[in-house]
């Protein structure tokens, strides 16, 4: 048995002014054939599963180019064309095979495609014909579109959000493909539209008690496989919204049924599943009147829509500013993307005292820059944070301090959201000691956070992410989805 494997991601904020090109890539993941680490990356985990599976169970598998960009605006055309045509043209020197696992998103959009995942997928099944099985995990921040469902044999998506079961969905991609392979299933996939579109998070109810409920489906009565396409608010294409997807035994009808039935059921949550956000202000004052209660673990400001992972810069100043402004000292920042800051930091080296402008550079958006003297702490020349088994680059850095302050602020040059508290440890700061930290994610960084954290505070300020879908000016999306329209499947009486 021969499979090929590879991996091309990216999630594309269609609003964001930072654009993606070849250089994106290779500053986020890039892996030639057969280099990709043991490691998995958030979307190329299914690789070094397959590269395991292989040695322990004695099958050939054939490794592609494995590459993602960190989130942001419209891929060029010319780089999505080229490293789509790579892929293909490594496939098409492994043939024949019988398989071809992929490590995909969802949600890229490149200039001239809509749909650049369907695109590909299209010319992979042109390629090696019918018979073939063609698989692929996604993650569920993306639009699930009928090319994709066409072309595919089965597919599933991350079930967490924090996206802790990555690698867990690459397992479970990879065991029911083998199984496929090996004539044991005939799987079928079935999709139920929600017709409408918002934020899903599994740390809290309800969500933590559907996505439970779609787990102990899961192997039982012929259901194979049932995934939550949340969507992409931010991506401004024909197939923007919530899906439910469900793979099946051979059972068409009997999947078409549950999702529709579960869709019915997550229809019926949309008011309630995303997490309570406060205005900048209103987030403050409750941070700080937790600090006032008394000493403790700290508080953990989320800036929820600067995040670099829904494809905005990661450089607004609205709520740093502001709690600056309030001397909310004992804070710990990660992170703010500058690289102009970080080569300044390097070239004055640290204990350096200096004047900086940081933040506030790439949209009107995200606020002002704020100028500031300085103590410049540390330097590194590639910093990192975990994100699971996963490391993740934040390439060159430096660690400011305003002078008089005990406050730290980690400036970076590779875009990344939060995800773990080594973030600040790995660079020398002692996160348990400050009062506030602030956070550049919307909900990846709650699993590692949440265990440290006297609170977690989510403060929704401006930025370049779209933040309510129903005033958001979208061209492409559909205008009949809720909250936009009350109730579009007309389910409430």
């Amino acid at each position: 048995m021969r499979i090929f494997t590879a991996s091309l991601a990216t999630e594309t904020n269609t609003f964001s002014p930072v654009p993606t090109d070849m250089l994106a890539f290779h500053a986020g993941f890039y892996a030639a054939p057969g280099t990709h680490p043991d490691t998995p990356t958030l979307c190329s985990s299914v690789v070094p599963i397959l590269r395991r599976r292989g040695r322990d169970e004695g099958f050939e598998v054939i490794e592609g180019t494995s590459c993602w960009a960190e989130p942001a605006g419209l891929i060029q055309r010319r780089t999505f064309e080229t490293l789509r045509d790579q892929l293909l043209a490594e496939l098409s020197a492994a043939m024949p095979v019988d398989g071809v696992i992929l490590g995909l998103h969802g949600a890229m959009v490149a200039q001239g495609y809509d749909d650049p995942e369907g695109d590909l997928l299209e010319r992979v099944r042109a390629l090696v014909g019918p018979k073939v099985l063609v698989s692929a995990e996604f993650d569920p921040h993306s639009h699930l579109t009928a090319t994709r469902v066409r072309n595919l044999d089965l597919m599933a998506a991350f079930l967490e959000f924090p996206h802790t079961d990555f690698e867990e969905r690459g397992e479970h991609v990879v065991e029911l493909s083998l199984r496929a392979l090996r004539g044991e299933i005939a799987p079928v996939i079935s999709t139920f539209d929600c017709r409408m579109i918002t934020i899903y998070p599994t740390s809290r109810e309800p969500m933590r008690g559907f996505v439970d409920r779609l787990k102990a489906l899961q192997g039982r009565d012929g259901v194979l496989s049932v995934s939550v396409i949340h969507g992409f608010m931010a991506g401004d294409v024909p197939d923007m919204g919530t899906r439910i997807l469900v793979v099946t035994d051979g059972d068409a009808a009997g999947g078409a049924a549950l999702a529709q039935r579960l869709g019915h059921e997550l229809y019926a949550l949309r008011r309630d599943t995303a997490m309570p956000m406060l205005a900048t202000e209103a987030g403050l004052d409750r941070a700080a009147a937790l600090r006032d209660a008394g000493p403790g673990l700290p508080v953990v400001i989320a800036d929820v829509w600067d995040n670099p992972g829904g494809g905005v810069a990661g450089d607004a100043t609205h709520v740093l500013r502001r709690i600056l402004e309030r001397g909310m000292d004992r804070l710990a920042v990660a992170t703010i993307w500058d690289p102009i800051a970080v080569g300044f930091c390097h070239a004055a080296g640290e204990g350096a005292e200096i004047g900086i402008r940081i933040g506030g550079k790439s949209s009107g958006m995200g606020g002002e820059p704020l100028d500031l003297q300085v103590r410049v702490m540390r330097v590194m020349d590639e910093g990192w944070q975990s994100f699971r088994n996963s490391r993740v680059s934040l390439g060159r850095v430096a660690v400011i301090r305003p002078l008089g302050s005990e406050t730290d602020i980690i400036l970076i040059t590779s875009r990344s959201q939060t995800y773990e508290p080594d973030i600040f440890t790995n660079l020398g700061i002692d996160f348990a000691a400050k009062d506030y930290l602030l956070v550049k994610s919307t909900n990846h960084f709650h699993a590692g956070f949440a265990p440290i954290a006297a609170e977690i505070v989510y403060v929704a300020a401006p930025t370049s992410y779209p933040t309510d879908p129903a005033t958001t000016p979208y061209r492409k999306a559909s205008l009949g989805l809720w909250p936009r329209v009350a109730d579009p499947l007309g389910l409430e009486t």
